[in-house]
């Protein structure tokens, strides 16, 4: 999940697993699965950044997980 900002400077946070793609106008236009999109402040940079560090987040968290088999 990332934060992002509408361009009424409101702040919500989508499923980054969702995004389908992004298109430049000159603001970001983030398009889910389900064809629903939001116009955001960030940049597509900001975006690509983002879900990165959300996902390297995951595999820290990983890391920690030890699985015993029985």
């Amino acid at each position: 999940m990332i934060r992002l900002t509408k361009l009424n400077n409101e702040e919500f946070i989508v499923n980054c697993n969702q995004i389908q793609s992004i298109e430049i106008i000159p603001e970001s236009k983030v398009i889910l699965m389900n064809k629903e999109f939001f116009v955001v402040k960030e940049s597509a940079d900001e975006i690509i950044d983002k879900v990165i560090e959300f996902n390297a987040r995951i595999w820290d968290k990983h890391k920690l997980i030890k699985v015993e088999t029985l």
